[in-house]
């Protein structure tokens, strides 16, 4: 049996709908906990930006056009956002993406909701996408419990870039894991 055929009822995958924009637009806010941990050596967007980003979210909508084609909300039974996973290309020449993940809401961290939310994402990725080869994931040596989870997902540690991210004025190192489909569909 592969890992395609698993699915849980108390974290769910969803696309953004309209409904969600205030929740989507308050979780991005810069003032939140899980940026510390989610590249906090990037700069953050703005309350303006974040507003603009939502206006486009909205005029997208109106259009019908897809929406954050690459991303899922992590959501629960009753509907209360959590998170969101999302990929992107590292090389589309190679079949190769990037997949990622936030919990928002840090009354949820350390629960295994990110264990099972990326699990259901690493399924559907690699059902949506049939080419793709390999799944990677890159944090930074400060997010013990990103490193965790890639480790627990049986995911490989493929790269490590010494003192390549500066937190606070103090560097870490850059991680990066992968996981190929046959060793994703074979464990």
């Amino acid at each position: 049996m592969t890992k395609y055929k698993e699915h849980n009822d108390k974290v769910l995958l969803k696309k953004l709908k309209v409904e969600n924009l205030d929740d989507y637009k308050y979780w991005k806010h810069p003032k939140h906990n899980y940026h510390l941990l989610n590249g906090p050596y990037f700069k953050k967007s703005s309350e303006k930006k974040i507003e603009q980003q939502i206006q486009a979210l909205k005029l997208k909508f109106q259009k019908g056009s897809e929406v954050l084609e690459n991303t899922r909300i992590i959501t629960n039974k009753e509907n209360e956002m959590i998170g969101e996973v999302s990929w992107y290309w590292k090389s589309k020449e190679t079949n190769w993406l990037e997949i990622g993940i936030v919990i928002f809401n840090d009354k949820f961290w350390n629960k295994g909701i990110g264990y099972t939310a990326l699990k259901l994402w690493i399924n559907e990725v690699f059902i949506a996408k049939d080419d793709i080869v390999r799944l990677g994931i890159t944090t930074w040596s400060g997010n013990i419990g990103m490193i965790k989870l890639a480790k627990k997902l049986e995911m490989k540690e493929e790269a490590r870039y010494r003192k390549a991210r500066i937190v606070n004025g103090e560097y870490f190192d850059s991680v990066s894991y992968g996981i190929l489909r046959d060793e994703w569909e074979n464990n």
